[in-house]
């Protein structure tokens, strides 16, 4: 069993969700978070002071898979979340974690049965 991380763009949200449902990926958790990469960040005006924003707006989605849908998982994440034929900087990252264990509160099942 695998937790794959991916930070993605926000607006790339709804086309990733799309490419993960068609290779059978439905359950995956989403979350708003902010970070900073390569794109370092920018400057915006508030007021007529300049503030440098570091931290960007990003989506963060948790999805737990057996070692059959690890690939296909990267793949549909990549396809849905990069811009254009070679991406840009600040399309994201994908982290492939070791699951030791995993419990479905509702029946106990535990392992690759409960995912």
């Amino acid at each position: 069993m695998k937790l794959i991380i991916a930070i993605i763009q926000p607006h790339k949200l709804e086309r990733v969700k799309q490419a993960l449902s068609d290779v059978e990926v439905f359950r995956l958790t989403v979350l708003d978070v902010q970070g900073g990469g390569r794109q370092r960040g920018h400057a915006e005006t508030y007021r007529g002071h300049e503030i440098a924003v570091n931290l960007l707006r990003k989506v963060q989605l948790q999805i737990a898979v057996n070692e059959d849908f690890v690939e296909p998982t990267i793949a549909a994440i990549v396809k849905g979340g990069r811009s254009g034929a070679h991406g840009e900087i600040g399309d994201g990252k994908i982290f492939v974690l070791p699951l030791d264990e995993c419990v479905r509160i509702r029946t106990g099942e535990r392992g690759r049965d409960a995912i």
